[in-house]
């Protein structure tokens, strides 16, 4: 699957992989500052963003987007850095081809399968339930939003889907029917029995319950290298609330500065 993306910088190459519901755009404030000093990646993983759908929809067809992301531009040695299902997606690839990936970067996640949680299909079930026929503007959307997201926040990051489809219409580039179908793929474990032994950094939020304390012996039993940082007063939404602070993480253990002043180069989109 041939996944949309943005680029910016030059250098070893760095790939950052969004969460659920999420998009490229998430990272690219981040991704920009990283760029300073490395050649960063940030795909929309499929059935999200531009990038294809498929009712196929669970980490190993993930991963293997993410191979053949790779092989198409030739990246050698890369750095992944994955936030919550990207986070899972990056474990994935790094635990199924510990020869390619250079560092690990999870943010927020663990291995462990997880419990649904009913934010999520809240969400779904709040996007499916807009009735297009009956907007004109964003901020309609957002009206028809608010009963079942109550949480501005959360509903301006389900709005980053959104998209004007005609001069008159909207919808969602999400693929909301495989991703509702296959959640319970998404909750799922890290299914490996090998370890990855490289350089791998784990950064949690302080107010997040996505990594627990309870998580470190699995963590250290298929990472054993790994670092683990916590990011004090952020939830499970690190690179929102805590964009300097996790810059710095990076910095740190990319080995090289990536706060950079705000501004960063141009990104070249390509399909």
């Amino acid at each position: 699957m041939k996944l949309h993306f943005k680029h910016y910088g030059s250098g070893q190459p760095v790939i950052i992989l969004h969460g659920v519901f999420g998009i490229s755009d998430n990272w690219v404030s981040i991704g920009r500052k990283i760029a300073e000093k490395f050649s960063v990646y940030i795909p929309d993983q499929r059935n999200h963003g531009k990038s294809p759908h498929s009712a196929t929809f669970n980490y190993f067809a993930m991963s293997d987007d993410l191979l053949e992301f790779i092989r198409t531009h030739e990246l050698e040695n890369p750095i992944l850095i994955g936030h919550s299902m990207g986070g899972k997606v990056a474990m994935t690839f790094t635990l199924e081809h510990p020869d390619v990936v250079n560092k690990l970067v999870v943010v927020d996640i663990s291995p462990r399968k997880y419990p649904g949680r009913n934010v999520h299909f809240e969400m779904i079930e709040a996007m499916m339930a807009v009735d297009f026929d009956k907007v004109e503007t964003r901020d309609q959307v957002e009206d028809q939003l608010k009963a079942s997201i109550p949480s501005r926040r959360i509903r301006l990051f389900v709005m980053k889907n959104l998209y004007r489809k005609t001069r008159h219409s909207f919808d969602w580039r999400l693929n909301l029917p495989a991703i509702s179908a296959n959640m319970d793929f998404i909750f799922d474990g890290v299914q490996s029995t090998d370890a990855y032994t490289g350089p791998t950094l784990f950064v949690r939020g302080g107010k997040s319950d996505y990594i627990k304390q309870e998580d470190y012996p699995l963590i250290n039993k298929m990472f054993p290298n790994a670092e683990i940082e916590t990011i004090e007063g952020a939830s499970h939404w690190v690179h929102a609330e805590a964009p300097d602070e996790l810059c710095a993480l990076f910095s740190s253990f990319l080995g090289k500065e990536c706060i950079a002043p705000g501004t960063g180069q141009n990104g070249n989109e390509k399909l």
